[in-house]
Parts: C-alpha cells; sequence; structure tokens
C-alpha cells in the first residue's frame, strides 16, 4: 500500500505547489488532471510488476508441486521394484518439494492477498480520476466565481476609504464655488452696464436743461435789445 502514499504525497506536493503559483484555476486544474494521470500511469505500472511477481510465485509453486510428484511416483516404482532404499530417497526428495512447494505457496498467497488490494486501490483511484475530470468544470466555475468575488471585495475595501470621496466632495463644493462666482460677476457686470446707461440718460438729461437755460437767456438777451432799439427809435423821431 506504501505504492498510493507515494501517489498521494506526489499529488499532494503537485497540487501544494500549484496552488502556491496558480494564476489561472483553469489551468492549474487542466495540469492537475495531467499530474494525477501521470501518477496514475506510474501506479499501475507498479501494480502491473505487482502481478507478474504473483504470477511468477504460482509458476513456482506449481513447479515445486509437480516435482514433488515426480518423486512420489519414482518411490512407488522403487517399491514395486523392491528398492526400499531408492524408495526412501525418491520420498526424501519427495518432501523437499513438498516443503519448497509450501513456502511458496505461502508467498504466493501473501502475494496474491497484496495484488488484490492494489487492485482495488487501483480502481478506486481511477474512479476519483474520473470524477475529478468530471469536476473540473465545476470547479473551474465555481474558481471564477471566487476571484469575482474577491476582486469585488477588494473593490468595496478600497471604497471604505473615504478619502476618495472626501476628495471628490470637496471638488463638488469648488465647482459650486465657482459657479457661484461666475453668477455674481454677471451680475455684478449687468449692475454695472444699467449704472453706465443711467448715467448717460442723466449727462444728458443736464446737458438739455443746460440749452434750454442758455436758449432761455438769449431770448431774454434778444428781447432787451429789442426793447432799447424801439425805444431809442421812438426818441429820435
Amino acid at each position: 500500500m506504501g505504492l498510493f502514499s507515494r501517489f498521494k504525497r506526489a499529488v499532494k506536493s503537485n497540487i501544494n505547489d500549484m496552488i502556491s503559483r496558480a494564476e489561472n484555476p483553469e489551468k492549474m486544474l487542466n495540469q492537475l488532471i495531467v499530474e494525477m494521470n501521470e501518477q496514475l500511469i506510474e501506479s499501475k505500472k507498479t501494480v502491473a510488476a505487482a502481478i507478474a511477481d504473483e504470477k511468477k510465485l504460482e509458476r513456482q509453486m506449481a513447479t515445486n508441486r509437480d516435482q514433488a510428484a515426480e518423486w512420489e511416483r519414482k518411490a512407488m516404482l522403487a517399491v514395486k521394484a523392491g528398492q526400499d532404499e531408492m524408495a526412501k530417497e525418491a520420498l526424501l526428495r519427495k518432501q523437499d518439494y513438498d516443503n519448497t512447494a509450501r513456502q511458496y505457496q505461502g508467498q504466493w498467497q501473501a502475494q496474491h492477498e497484496s495484488v488484490e488490494q492494489l487492485k482495488g486501490a487501483l480502481r478506486q483511484l481511477q474512479q476519483k480520476i474520473e470524477e475529478a475530470q468530471r469536476k473540473k468544470n465545476l470547479l473551474i466555475a465555481r474558481a471564477k466565481r471566487a476571484e469575482a468575488q474577491k476582486r469585488m471585495q477588494q473593490t468595496m475595501g478600497n471604497m471604505a476609504d473615504t478619502s476618495a470621496f472626501e476628495v471628490f466632495d470637496r471638488m463638488s463644493e469648488r465647482v459650486e464655488q465657482i459657479e457661484a462666482e461666475v453668477d455674481a460677476m454677471r451680475e455684478i457686470e449687468a449692475s454695472g452696464s444699467e449704472d453706465t446707461l443711467e448715467r448717460q440718460f442723466k449727462a444728458l438729461e443736464a446737458s438739455e436743461s443746460s440749452a434750454d437755460k442758455l436758449l432761455e437767456d438769449l431770448k431774454a438777451k434778444m428781447a432787451r435789445l429789442e426793447d432799447k432799439t424801439d425805444r431809442n427809435e421812438k426818441e429820435q423821431g
């Protein structure tokens, strides 16, 4: 079972490394599936080697059993031939092969159980990888949603700093002040225009009044001159 402990450690190491430097979740997950399949291939090779060892032990066990059976057959022949000593030697050879066959059987049985466990674990591993492949798109969608939420939280966190809004408010107040100043200047200019026009009309009125007075004075002077001339003419006549 150390095989799958190594598989888990290798995959976990790759995952931790990929997560620590991950920028693209989709790329990371695709690469992770590739890594898992590569590890699966290596695990299959190890299981295949274990099965081969099991088959080898099974053949050696069968070979020793066959040899034991053969020496038993020879012992029977020796007994039939009245060669008890040869029969004893044959039986001792049979006993050696029986012992060796039992030893191989014990090793084969242990290897067989180990192989069955490895096969079961390998099937589970294949199922998990297939499940990971099916869930990959879901994980990618979740990763994208989490990234979007992260960016939103960062934006909200930045908005919690009121300095930008304070600057905005000050700019708004400044614009309002500029607008008020422009309105005041317009009002002043309009007022100044009215005063100038009024002064012009007053000057004109003043000018007209002065001319009327001069004209009246002139007429009065001319009237006095005429009266004087008339008087002189009467006196001379």
